[in-house]
């Protein structure tokens, strides 16, 4: 029976700028990669979003999610082999982690804050249930309350000069009366 030889490493999980909608999701996608190789989760963080260097699969920005984690040697391959295979990342960075102390580790457990994250924009709803404003649409907007203006003041000067015409005949006085 061969013995295991347990390890911590560093995981660098990249996915497209859309999985941000879903954190949860991604997440949860990692969790299982890890959680099927036997993996114990030590820290986990949302790294950054931000632009890649070159787009990957059509994609130009990124999520990066870091994970501490500690497994046997010999399944860091199946591990790999999985994350290749998803089609939910792009890229995947696996390095051993011995030489990061337990300080450093635990400081970069951020998993309170991914939490929180992952409920704020749960409550914030989808990107199509809010109004998308952009300095086009609000220039837009302004062009047309301007033309409803417009067209309002026109339909009501013709009335305003009807009802001055109706109020000026009455109050001549006509020859008759003199």
């Amino acid at each position: 029976m061969t013995e295991q030889r347990i390890s911590i490493y560093e995981g660098m999980f990249l996915f497209p700028q859309s999985a941000g909608s879903d954190l949860g999701g991604a997440v949860a996608h990692v969790e299982s990669l890890l959680d099927r190789a036997e993996a114990e989760l030590l820290s986990i963080c949302k790294w950054d979003e931000r632009r890649l260097a070159y787009d990957i699969k059509g994609n130009k920005r990124g999520l990066y999610i870091l994970i501490y984690f500690k497994a046997d040697r010999s399944r860091i391959a199946g591990i790999e082999r999985d994350c290749n295979l998803s089609e939910m990342l792009l890229r995947t960075m696996i390095v051993r982690a011995e030489h990061v102390p337990m300080e450093e580790i635990e400081a970069a457990n951020g998993r309170q804050a991914l939490e929180d994250e992952i409920k704020l924009r749960a409550e914030r709803g989808t990107d199509a249930d809010r109004p998308m404003v952009s300095a086009i649409s609000l220039e837009e907007e302004a062009a047309k309350n301007a033309a409803a203006t417009a067209t309002a003041e026109k339909e009501a000067a013709p009335a305003a000069e009807a009802e001055e015409v109706s109020d000026t005949e009455g109050t001549e006085e006509s020859p008759t009366d003199a």
